[in-house]
């Protein structure tokens, strides 16, 4: 698609703040009113309809995207989105160990266990470790604590959780990557620490790594995304 208009920018709206295209408001992807609360995200907004080219280029409205997303599925979906962050808890990568007797191990007992142990102290629950691919259910009560963590966040936040969560693999990764201290590299690389070891032992694909970058750039925008509200 062409670019078709000139000027961007943000207006306040009655309900918070709202990108505006040659003086018409924008709406969402779900042909809502794509009015958000924060005024920093709104400048983020605009920044990326500012930044088009010529020819826009779609890959290049992550933010827009999970805006739209909070603003259009999540009002009524959020039961539904709710249920499948759960479900990466249920397969969390974190929980799954090599065997005690390998070296991976204790690369992840030594990177992992710093990122769990955080989790379960702030959320008052315990995730079982498994060595081995057998799964192993974390307690009802794990699950509910969970699932009243994630009930208390916001649509903006769930949205960018979704994203977190599922490119790692991980929700304790996800949960982790909303602090505002965190640092998105490490938590990429405890995400990608059995992708990492295997290139140790057996080299780098090219492709595989130009994928990885660019999921890392999208988990990285996720991050700034939440600390944009």
């Amino acid at each position: 698609m062409k670019r078709f208009y000139t000027r961007v920018h943000v207006e306040r709206a009655a309900s918070g703040h709202q990108v505006f295209l040659d003086g018409r408001p924008l709406k969402t992807q779900g042909g809502r009113q794509q009015v958000v609360d924060s005024l920093a995200l709104a400048e983020a907004l605009a920044s990326e309809w500012d930044g088009q080219g010529e020819t826009i280029d779609p890959a290049r409205f992550a933010y827009r995207d999970m805006a739209d997303y909070a603003l259009d599925t999540l009002p009524e979906g959020r039961t539904a989105a709710i249920a499948k962050l759960l479900r990466y808890a249920e397969t969390d990568t974190l929980c799954y160990r090599a065997d005690p007797d390998e070296p991976l191990w204790h690369r992840q007992r030594d990177m992992w266990d710093p990122l769990v142990e955080t989790l379960e102290a702030r959320e008052g629950i315990v995730l079982e470790r498994v060595s081995g691919v057998v799964a192993k259910p974390h307690a009802p009560a794990t699950m509910d604590r969970l699932k009243a963590r994630l009930e208390s966040l916001d649509d903006f936040t769930l949205a960018a959780l979704e994203q977190l969560t599922a490119l790692s693999a991980s929700l304790c990764v996800g949960l982790a990557a909303l602090d505002h201290d965190a640092d998105g590299e490490a938590l990429w690389a405890a995400a990608n620490l059995e992708e990492d070891w295997q290139i140790e032992q057996w080299g780098a694909d090219e492709e595989a790594a130009a994928r990885r970058a660019k999921r890392l750039e999208a988990f990285l925008k996720a991050m700034a995304f939440v600390r944009l509200l």
